[in-house]
């Protein structure tokens, strides 16, 4: 379950640094080098960090669309700021940090420990279990449509494998058992975030609030599987 951060840099003292720091914190790390496929990517996965040098052309309106993203409208950003874009500029657009070239690492550190918590916690929030339960959706005009099955799931959403090509946008509605004693009905509202022929990536916006409480208590018991499988396999 480790974090993942996407940097955006064309700068190589700066990508370094930022490999070196965060990767002692045993965070990973995504690279692009200029703003398109920076925002294409985090267009289309969550990732729990974002590193933006603004020095990068277009950088400062990348804060923006990132942080308007529906993948990543929650992420942490940390701008990285040099001449035209000061810090307070930087926030206003949308990072959570901003700091200056050079680096300053004390600084840095400081960040961080008030950063990686947070990012902990949405880490733990979109973390995607990989599952295989048969799933249903309809459109909000009423019309249903043969899904497939899931593909993963987290607290705030999943990815469904669709039966047959489907291209769709917007909201629908989710529906599938989840897998109990006495099996109880999930249903909800999602926002189709990203799709392509076969699969679809949704962000729920509403879960019914009978069901909420089992889901929930679902997604715990896959977090203590996959956790005790890890301790067995770290076991000598």
């Amino acid at each position: 379950m480790g974090l993942e951060c996407l940097i955006l840099t064309a700068d190589p003292a700066l990508l370094g640094d930022m490999r070196t720091t965060l990767g002692a914190r045993g965070l990973s790390l995504q690279f692009r080098q200029d703003a398109e496929s920076a925002v294409e990517l985090a267009s289309r996965r969550h990732l729990d960090g974002l590193v933006v040098d603004c020095d990068v052309s277009g950088g400062a309106q990348v804060l923006d669309l990132l942080r308007n993203s529906p993948a990543n409208k929650q992420t942490l950003i940390l701008a990285v700021v040099n001449g035209s874009v000061g810090e307070r500029d930087a926030i206003e657009l949308g990072a959570d940090f901003a700091l200056g070239k050079p680096l300053q690492q004390n600084r840095l550190h400081n960040i961080l420990e008030l950063a990686i918590p947070k990012m902990e916690r949405e880490h733990r929030r979109y973390f995607r279990y990989q599952v295989d339960l048969p799933v249903r959706f309809r459109d909000m005009a009423g019309q249903s449509f043969v899904a497939g099955s899931i593909q993963n799931i987290s607290e705030g959403g999943l990815a469904i494998r669709l039966a047959a090509p489907l291209k769709m946008k917007g909201v629908v509605i989710v529906e599938f058992d989840l897998p109990s004693v006495e099996p109880q009905l999930f249903h909800g509202k999602a926002e189709i975030v990203w799709s392509d022929s076969f699969v679809m990536g949704l962000r729920f916006l509403y879960i019914e609030k009978d069901a909420a409480t089992c889901f929930h208590s679902w997604l715990s018991s896959l977090e203590a599987r996959m956790r005790f499988h890890e301790s067995g396999q770290k076991t000598p």
